[in-house]
């Protein structure tokens, strides 16, 4: 049997418009405390932002609201998993009904705007046809839900999920096998977009392997990097700046880190992390005098390779 402790998380998020750009074009939102009652679920979305995707800041910011809705009341559900059979039940739910209803109920959300804000009517143009209309709402979506015993996430699109294990290993469970190539991407406004939604689904079975920091981010963060393992090592340098300066050391660096990365890459960048509470209230050691580097890679180009490298809320 297995019990179901509550563990509190400490919670982070930031998000930093790309230079050059008019509006930014991502959203994110972050919830609950992690119990059974009170999941922790995190979301980030990067609205396309191209002229024919218009209207992808609201995209994103409606794959966000309806992505929360939905963990939460699959985290609540998730008790469930203690019955017979409840397992493998939750699990089928999570890769095969989970994407489908995230789907349904974002594309939902981006018709019944544009049934309330349609240009047509007043500018005499004909009807757009269905795939049209949610295109100009196109956005990825990266979410995960945490619940006492079990950690799930869900990707649609380019961005990046981070899990740093209690042995601070650092996982990245959903990068595609390939990259996508240039700015192509799956987005929840294409065809079947259920089809190319990636799921991960971990049960934690001993208090001791609970993840200790999980991230998650829009790819205007791993795109500032100049190789390819730049988000990963990112990552592991923020845990380790965790466990030296504190979380709020780190909360207060974060809009930095951000907008170093967003000059690099010219995009809007995105992060949201949750850090297990055992991890965020411990002791701090006192930091060494005068480092000679900084153990956290900051965001930006590889300076081997670059002679020039020296929303928003909370539901």
């Amino acid at each position: 049997m297995v019990t179901a402790l509550v563990r509190r998380w400490a919670t982070l998020a930031e998000s930093i418009q790309g230079t050059g750009k008019r509006q930014n074009q991502d959203w994110y939102a972050f919830s609950g405390t992690g119990s059974s009652a009170d999941p922790l679920v995190l979301a980030v979305a990067d609205g396309h932002g191209s002229a024919a995707h218009a209207r992808s800041a609201l995209g994103a910011r409606f794959a966000v609201d309806r992505f929360v809705a939905l963990a939460t009341e699959f985290g609540r559900a998730a008790d469930a998993g203690h019955e017979p059979g409840g397992l493998a039940r939750l699990m089928n739910y999570a890769r095969n009904d989970m994407p489908r209803a995230l789907v349904q109920s974002w594309r939902e959300a981006a018709l019944g705007h544009w049934s309330r804000h349609r240009p047509v009517a007043d500018l005499g143009l004909p009807e757009p046809g269905t795939d049209e209309k949610l295109t100009l709402y196109g956005t990825t979506l990266i979410g995960a839900v945490v619940t006492p015993w079990l950690l799930t996430a869900w990707q649609i699109g380019d961005g990046d999920l981070a899990v740093v294990g209690h042995d601070g290993s650092v996982a990245r469970p959903l990068a595609p096998a390939e990259d996508d190539l240039g700015d192509e991407t799956e987005s929840l406004c294409g065809p079947q977009a259920w089809r190319a939604v990636r799921t991960h689904w971990a049960p934690v079975f001993e208090e001791a392997r609970i993840p200790r920091l999980v991230v998650l981010s829009t790819d205007g963060l791993s795109k500032s990097f100049a190789s390819g393992d730049g988000f990963t090592k990112f990552v592991g340098g923020m845990d380790e700046r965790l466990a030296t300066e504190g979380f709020e050391g780190v909360r207060e660096a974060l809009p930095d880190w951000l907008r170093h990365a967003s000059r690099y890459s010219g995009d809007d960048t995105t992060l949201a992390a949750a850090l297990l509470h055992s991890y965020a209230a411990r002791p701090q050691p006192k930091p060494e005098p005068e480092p000679a580097s900084e153990p956290v890679p900051e965001p930006g180009p590889d300076p081997a390779t670059d002679p020039e490298s020296e929303r928003k809320r909370e539901t």
